[in-house]
């Protein structure tokens, strides 16, 4: 191991999931806004950027008022900037619910309308509603710090494996419902999506895709690392190679999972993410399909500045 162990730091589920637990609901109030916008297939539109300070929204449009939200994760506030001002709200200790009402009393002051919704979803055992959500949680500029560094991390690794594909994918993201870092493919394959499944995950399961992601954990699966899965779920994932050692196949989760202690010891994380998710899309090609020829090569934007494509130096 070398100095990236200090760039790549030590993320521990149990010391992270209170800061974790209270971010995801956090997040969901101004994440609410992006389901105004028209439908991405696999919720594409709904991610938030990781930014050099935290989350944001994408830009955002109402009738009269144009805006974007801000969790300055670092400067431990919500910035809320329109094109009619900006207000800015302290990350501190609180309930959801005080959160979520001075939220909307600020976004009001710019004329921005409430949230269409206040349901909190894809958290077990959470409150139903943000006005509801009234426990008092306690806000850790550390533990925040450290949420962010590993979103940014590994952001940085899915969008260099992003780069080079040629077919339909949304920005490198967090997605605010599950909170986890999210880097998919699609494929122009229509499939059947799961009828046992909420209408969130059906609208998701509309085309086939190939998604790389990140996550903090959860109760049930207390582990920090990166998660990978091909739907429709092919045949044939088991005893496979995924690129880096200590990745493998969970059966029960329907997962490729790399954990991150395995992940910050390789001698180049960022290509080891690299590595990761061209191994779970050459799974794709060998066992569902796939087309190869959707990947072009990985090359910076200063070489195809200087480098005339083929058809013209020919």
């Amino acid at each position: 191991m070398g100095d990236h162990v200090q760039e790549w730091p030590e993320l521990s589920y149990g010391d992270l999931a209170p800061t974790v637990a209270f971010l995801n609901r956090l997040v969901q109030v101004a994440g609410k806004y992006t389901l105004d916008e028209p439908f991405e297939v696999g919720w594409g539109n709904v991610v938030l950027d990781v930014t050099p300070r935290g989350l944001r929204t994408p830009t955002l449009r109402q009738p009269g008022v144009t805006f974007s939200v801000h969790y300055r994760l670092l400067d431990e506030d919500v910035l809320i900037e329109a094109d009619s001002g900006t207000r800015t709200l302290s990350l501190t200790h609180g309930s959801v619910a005080a959160f979520h009402a001075a939220f909307c009393e600020a976004a009001g002051e710019l004329g921005i309308r409430p949230p269409a919704s206040q349901l909190v979803c894809e958290i077990p055992d959470a409150a139903p509603s943000f006005d509801q959500d009234v426990e008092h949680r306690h806000w850790d500029g550390a533990a925040a710090e450290l949420v962010w560094r590993g979103f940014n991390l590994v952001a940085d690794g899915l969008e260099t494996w992003q780069a080079p594909y040629l077919g339909h994918r949304p920005r490198v993201g967090v997605m605010w419902g599950g909170f986890d870092l999210s880097s998919t493919r699609y494929r122009a394959q229509p499939t059947l999506p799961r009828p046992n499944k909420p209408a969130f995950m059906q609208n998701g399961e509309l085309e086939a895709y190939v998604s790389v992601g990140f996550s903090f954990g959860s109760a049930q699966a207390p582990a920090v690392g990166m998660y990978a899965y091909i739907w429709p779920q092919p045949q044939g994932l088991e005893g496979r190679s995924w690129g880096v050692e200590g990745a493998g196949w969970n059966p029960e989760a329907g997962l490729v999972l790399l954990p991150w202690s395995s992940l910050r010891e390789q001698d180049n994380p960022k290509a080891a993410v690299l590595s990761f998710g061209e191994a779970v899309y050459q799974a794709a090609v060998d066992l569902a399909g796939w087309p190869a020829d959707l990947i072009g090569p990985h090359c910076d934007g200063w070489h195809m500045s200087r480098t005339a494509p083929a058809h013209v130096r020919a």
